[in-house]
């Protein structure tokens, strides 16, 4: 059966609108029992199957989730499938809102970056490229190109971890929102700390930089483990 393109994207863009509240809205103490932004499954390099990984958002009582594995939304066509079986066998329970999301590796003032999209429609051909389990080669590498796919996809385009690269984040941050990025992964655990929190001192700097800058503030415990509360 044929994809309706213009119908699939008008609801993706709806998806990034109700997003880009919630991304309004977070604070450092969002994540990771309210809001989860940043997890990986076995459909890349994470431990969760998809299931589990819904299993403990309900159980965790998130509001809202993203699955965000490396360059494949398999691990969220996944999710989807069983979290709608889940409502209609359990009509009652609070179920978290699941959005699109994936990894992308991309070029950035001559590092590699990792660009986290969300709210995209996984169906839009611009998006096709950068979800075939490896990274886009040439031009297509570059922010600006993955940005632009995202975007063209009705999706928001976050700069993951920015204080976790060759270059600053004074270096990066503001480089990126040239290149058409509409977020930061603001609030984001360096340390890998139990329990998990936000690394205060790198939260206040990429906060402030984003906030010059007009971003939007994500946040993620950037799970490859078996617990979406720590990041391994």
């Amino acid at each position: 059966m044929a994809i309706d393109l213009a119908l699939s994207s008008s609801v993706s863009a709806q998806d990034r609108d109700a997003l880009r509240t919630v991304f309004q809205s977070l604070t450092v103490t969002s994540c990771p029992r309210s809001y989860n932004f940043h997890m990986h499954t076995v459909h890349s390099d994470g431990r969760l199957q998809p299931q589990q990984v819904i299993a403990q958002a309900i159980e965790i009582g998130l509001q809202g989730l993203a699955i965000t594995d490396h360059h494949s939304v398999g691990g969220y066509q996944v999710a989807q499938r069983w979290l709608d079986q889940r409502r209609t066998t359990d009509s009652e329970a609070a179920m978290p809102r699941l959005w699109t999301g994936v990894e992308i590796n991309a070029g950035l003032l001559d590092v590699e970056v990792h660009i986290l999209g969300y709210a995209f429609d996984p169906q839009h051909p611009a998006i096709a490229p950068y979800l075939n389990r490896a990274t886009v080669g040439g031009e297509g590498y570059q922010a600006e190109q993955v940005i632009e796919a995202l975007h063209r996809a009705a999706g928001l385009a976050v700069l993951a971890h920015p204080a976790r690269y060759r270059r600053s984040p004074k270096e990066l941050i503001p480089a990126a929102a040239q290149a058409g990025i509409d977020g930061i992964e603001t609030f984001y655990a360096y340390e890998n700390p139990s329990p998990w929190q936000s690394s205060p001192r790198q939260t206040s700097e990429v906060q402030a930089l984003g906030q010059a800058c007009g971003l939007l503030n994500s946040c993620g415990t950037d799970t490859h483990g078996m617990s979406l509360l720590q990041r391994l």
